[in-house]
């Protein structure tokens, strides 16, 4: 009896973490636009903790998954596409990664605060009291930096001032420093 194929490989990913309006969506889709111009080929997943639709309840596709009760439906035009998928159990980020991203060179999240991604933090003093990431708590080590406008504070993790003009160039290098798996590098 043959075994079962071996999945494919995830590629590279990480999560942008953060409480409520910190920023994580902005700092994500900069660091994303950066990626690419570097040459990677950038994918993202944004993690929701409520369902959503991606159409309005006047469109044939909603009217396929809510009245025709489709597993599946595919939005198909001649420049994209977009797929709808009924599951019942939530799916982590890394299955998501393998199943759907599997030709990135990158995969940025946003969210799964919940999951072993590494991590970069947004935090920013003018929105929360305090930060997500603790130095003793039990995920610090997944975080790689902290991009914040708290400039008194001192961590033990790469800090990045949230209004530096150089920000995402420097983060982008920390994430291909860490994240990127390097061409010809071992994996």
């Amino acid at each position: 009896m043959t075994p079962p194929p071996a999945a494919p490989p995830t590629p590279p990913i990480f999560t942008v973490v953060g409480r409520k309006n910190s920023g994580k969506t902005t700092l994500l889709v900069r660091l994303s636009a950066e990626l690419h111009r570097r040459g990677h080929r950038v994918m993202t997943i944004k993690h929701g903790a409520h369902t959503f639709n991606i159409d309005p309840a006047t469109t044939d596709t909603y009217r396929h998954y809510h009245e025709g009760n489709a597993e599946r439906v595919v939005m198909a035009a001649p420049d994209k596409f977009a797929l709808v998928q009924r599951w019942s159990e939530e799916r982590g980020p890394r299955e998501i990664a393998a199943r759907f991203l599997g030709e990135a060179d990158i995969i940025v999240c946003e969210g799964f605060k919940g999951s072993d991604l590494p991590r970069v933090e947004v935090f920013r003093r003018a929105m929360h009291d305090s930060p997500l990431y603790s130095a003793d708590g039990p995920n610090a080590a997944l975080y790689l930096a902290i991009v914040t406008d708290e400039t008194t504070t001192q961590w033990p993790i790469a800090t990045f001032d949230i209004g530096a003009s150089d920000v995402i160039q420097r983060l982008a290098d920390l994430v291909e420093q860490q994240v990127v798996r390097r061409i010809g590098a071992p994996s």
